[in-house]
Order: C-alpha cells, then structure tokens, then sequence
C-alpha cells in the first residue's frame, strides 16, 4: 500500500489560516496554532454577529418609527395597526427612513394611520 502525503494540503490550510489572521495583533498573526484560534474565533463572531445585525437593525428601524410617531400623538402600535388598516404596506426599513428623510411624507402617513384607527 502507498504512503499518503498530505503536505500539499496541509500547506494550503496553513497558508488560508495565516492569510485570514492578516492584521491581528502580536502573535496571533504570525504563530500558526493562535492564529488558527482567532481565526475559529473571529468566523464563530461573524456567523453570529450574522444573525444579530438583521435584529439590531429591525430595533433601530422601530425606534426611529416610535419617535416620529409619537411626534404626530400615535404610539408605534396604534400607528403601525392604522398603517395596516389602510392598507398601506410599508416595510419598517422604509417607514424610518422616511421618518428621517421625509418627516412631511411620514406626517401623511401618520394622519392616513389616525384616520383608521378601530
């Protein structure tokens, strides 16, 4: 039965894992074994932090929303049902930044929402 080398391989692990550690600090992006190390840590972070952007995102959005409602004398609740019974159908990501950008266009939509309320 033949040997089985692996050193090409194994060279090209290496080689990716010291690549990817580029631009840490110290010996985590020269030694092999930390880098690896900080590097699984760093992929574990990204596929995380991954998921948790979408949330932080969708907090931010109905925060922004809250505000400028409150503004025209509706909750977030009360403005997103009258939304709903409109008929309107606006993704939050739109509705915040019209809230920001536009506070005119929102101030419409807000008198559109209070005029629905049930």
């Amino acid at each position: 039965m033949p040997r089985v080398k692996n050193n090409v391989a194994r060279l090209r692990r290496k080689r990716q894992i010291l690549a990817d550690a580029k631009g840490y600090f110290g010996r985590r992006k020269n030694l092999y074994k930390t880098a690896k190390e900080a590097v699984e840590r760093a992929r574990r972070y990204a596929y995380r932090d991954r998921k948790n952007r979408k949330r932080e995102f969708r907090r931010l959005w109905i925060i922004r929303i809250n505000a400028a409602a409150r503004q025209n004398e509706l909750s977030y609740s009360r403005f997103m049902n009258g939304l709903r019974r409109a008929g309107i159908e606006i993704d939050r990501k739109v509705l915040a930044d019209l809230a920001i950008r536009e506070p005119q266009a929102f101030e419409q939509l807000a008198s559109a929402a209070k005029a629905n309320q049930g």
